[in-house]
């Protein structure tokens, strides 16, 4: 493991990686996280993970992604704004988005598919300098990255590099071992997840509780407590 690193240029290594047709493992805030870019990596990952192809992927996004292509209302828009630049917290979010804007050119129909659910799309924003450097290239140069946390499927998010099973590592062309995730937990919860349609939790997880604070006292909204079924 590298004590002093470049995160700036770990975003350029995992983006020049995926790319390039790659996989690569990185850390975030959130836990490590496993990504790619085209048809043959997603699969790769989902075959790594032992992940149904069911479950959408998510999208390693940033403000001025979000901004781009998610069609949501003011209110919304303001939350998240407040979530990242008032409060400085992670947060995934569902929601309607663009799948005609330039930004998803170069995605492969299927790598789309599996990265949306129903007009909707899991997009993660403010997930430390890695992740938002890769977010930063990738709107810049037009090639999202797509991807999930770097662990077997329900075995929860592992926010130290040697957790990651060996299997999953061996799908990667990039390994980044960076030491302890930020937000790292006993119970391998990742980033949580907020429905911006209704507010509700599709998953609950990291800073769900400040998520909660900022919906409540900023905006009058009150996230429930439970996942809806």
């Amino acid at each position: 493991m590298a004590s002093d690193f470049d995160p700036i240029a770990d975003a350029r290594a995992v983006h020049d990686t995926v790319a390039a047709d790659g996989v690569a493992i990185f850390k975030a805030d959130v836990g490590y996280a496993i990504v790619g870019h085209t048809e043959p990596a997603i699969r790769r990952i989902y075959e790594a993970k032992n992940r149904s192809f069911s479950k959408p992927c998510g999208m390693f996004g940033s403000w001025a992604i979000f901004q781009e292509i998610i069609e949501i209302d003011e209110r919304a828009r303001d939350y998240v704004r407040a979530v990242i630049f008032d409060h400085g917290l992670p947060i995934s979010v569902v929601a309607p988005f663009r799948a005609d804007h330039p930004f998803f050119r170069s995605v492969a129909p299927f790598v789309l598919a599996n990265a949306s659910k129903a007009g909707t799309m899991d997009v993660l924003m403010n997930a430390g300098p890695t992740h938002d450097e890769i977010a930063r290239i990738a709107l810049a140069e037009s090639r999202p990255v797509f991807g999930s946390s770097a662990n077997r499927s329900l075995a929860g998010s592992k926010f130290v590099f040697g957790d990651i099973e060996p299997e999953v590592l061996a799908a990667t062309d990039l390994t980044l071992d960076r030491g302890n995730s930020r937000y790292s937990n006993d119970r391998g919860l990742g980033s949580s997840i907020i429905d911006l349609r209704d507010f509700k939790p599709v998953r609950i997880g990291i800073c769900f509780t400040e998520l909660q604070a900022v919906a409540s006292k900023h905006f009058g909204i009150e996230i429930p407590n439970q996942v809806a079924s």
